[in-house]
């Protein structure tokens, strides 16, 4: 069954860093595009970052410079390295393949 495995999530404080893992089972993250997108608390789903065939990682304007979605293919693993972490940056972060396979939710909480 294709699934992903989570790992990663937890309480950060302010300024702090923190990555998040999705390990891909049964399917290959090297074959089409990966995204990550949160869900911040009474807020919508909200897109943050996409990889794309070539590894060229496209982000939204609220985590660029600040965050970097990768993947290796030797793990069959996608991760999100996040930097200098804000409260606003608490939410609900989710890892999905473009063929439509969701992870479950990361939970990510910025506080000091």
């Amino acid at each position: 069954q294709e699934h992903f495995v989570e790992s990663g999530g937890g309480l950060v404080q302010p300024g702090g860093s923190l990555t998040l893992s999705c390990a891909a089972s049964g399917f290959s993250i090297s074959t089409g595009g990966m995204n990550w997108y949160r869900q911040p608390p009474q807020k919508d789903l909200e897109w943050i970052a996409a990889i794309v065939i070539d590894d060229d990682p496209a982000y939204s304007h609220t985590v660029e410079g600040r965050f970097t979605a990768y993947r290796d293919h030797t793990k069959n693993t996608m991760y999100l390295q996040m930097h200098n972490l804000t409260p606003e940056d608490t939410a609900d972060y989710y890892c999905a393949s473009a063929a439509g396979i969701w992870g479950q939710k990361i939970q990510v909480t910025v506080s000091s």
